[in-house]
C-alpha cells in the first residue's frame, strides 16, 4: 500500500512544499490545491509527486451542498464537479465529499433529516447531477462515510452506488467513521474485515486512524484517535488492507494539524508494517 495523508506545516511556494514532502515520507496524498488555484501552481505541485514518486490520491469537496443557504448549496454543487473535473483531468481517482445536511448545525453535523427518504433521494440526484454533468473518465465521485450521514456501513454504500447507477460513483473508505456503535467497536477487527471484504474492489482511496471508546461511561462516547492512541489492532488491520486492497493502492492519515504528529502516527503504522513483512 502507498502509505500518506495530507502534508502538514507552513510553505509558500511549491519548492517549500516540496521539502515537507520528501521529509514526511509519504507515497500518498491529498491534494495540496483545488480548482482554484492558478493553472501554473497546479502543474508545479504534480510535477513535483511525478518527480517524487508519490500518488496524489484524492481531492476533497468538503462542502454542503444541501446547505440552507439556497446560494451556498448551489455555490457547493458546483465546486464539487470543478473538483471532479480537475481530478478526471489530472488522473487523480478520487474525487471525495460527504453526503451533506439541510440542518443548520453544520455543514457535517449530525441531524435528524440526514436520515430521511428525502434525504436520500436528495443525495442519490446530487451525485448524478455531478456525474452526469462532468463525464469523467478515469476519476470517481465518492461519499465519505459518516457516523450519523449517508452511507453509514457498508451495506448503504453498496446500496447507494446501486442506486446512483453510475460507473464512476465508487467507495471511499474510511472504516473508523463507520465504527459508530459499540457491537462494531468491541468487535473492530471483524467489522473492518467485513468492510473491505464487500467494499474493496470499490475502494479508490482509505483513511486509516484509530477508535477509542470509555468502556465504564454511560453513555456511548467513540472518539477518533491517531494510530496507536486507541483499541484497534493494526497488526491486524493492515493484514486486512493488504489482502484487500491493490499494492499501489492509497491509505491516507488525517485529521492530524501538525508535521510532528502526522510523523508519529506514520512511524507507527510503518513499523508494524515492518515486522509484519508488510510493504508500505
Amino acid at each position: 500500500m502507498r502509505l500518506g495523508g495530507t502534508v502538514a506545516g507552513i510553505w509558500s511556494s511549491p519548492a517549500e512544499w516540496e521539502k515537507l514532502l520528501i521529509s514526511s515520507r509519504f507515497r500518498a496524498i491529498t491534494a495540496p490545491f483545488t480548482c482554484h488555484t492558478p493553472r501554473k501552481e497546479i502543474e508545479e505541485y504534480c510535477e513535483i509527486c511525478k518527480r517524487n514518486d508519490v500518488l496524489i490520491a484524492e481531492i476533497g469537496v468538503w462542502k454542503n451542498i444541501f446547505d440552507p443557504d439556497p446560494a451556498a448549496a448551489k455555490a457547493a454543487l458546483e465546486y464539487a464537479k470543478g473538483q471532479l473535473a480537475l481530478a478526471d483531468e489530472l488522473g487523480i481517482p478520487c474525487c471525495v465529499n460527504i453526503a451533506g445536511t439541510s440542518g443548520s448545525a453544520g455543514w457535517d453535523a449530525a441531524d435528524p433529516s440526514n436520515f430521511t427518504e428525502e434525504t436520500y433521494a436528495r443525495v442519490v440526484a446530487s451525485i448524478r447531477e455531478i456525474l452526469d454533468s462532468v463525464r469523467p473518465k478515469t476519476a470517481c465521485y465518492c461519499l465519505e462515510p459518516m457516523p450519523w450521514m449517508i452511507p453509514d456501513s457498508p451495506e448503504s454504500c453498496l446500496q447507494l452506488i446501486r442506486d446512483v447507477d453510475r460507473p464512476r460513483c465508487a467507495v471511499h473508505m474510511d472504516f473508523v467513521n463507520m465504527i459508530n456503535c459499540p457491537r462494531r467497536y468491541l468487535a473492530a477487527e471483524e467489522f473492518i474485515e467485513d468492510c473491505f471484504a464487500q467494499l474493496g474492489p470499490l475502494t479508490k482511496s482509505t483513511h486509516i486512524k484509530d477508535s477509542r471508546m470509555d468502556p465504564m461511561a454511560l453513555t456511548t462516547m467513540l472518539t477518533e484517535c491517531s494510530p496507536g492512541e486507541g483499541r484497534l489492532d493494526f497488526r491486524k488491520v493492515l493484514h486486512i488492507l493488504d489482502k484487500y486492497l491493490p499494492a499501489d493502492a492509497p491509505v491516507l492519515l488525517e485529521h492530524m494539524t501538525t508535521f510532528e504528529e502526522y510523523a508519529k502516527a506514520y512511524d507507527y503504522l510503518k513499523a508494524i508494517a515492518d515486522a509484519e513483512g508488510l510493504t508500505v
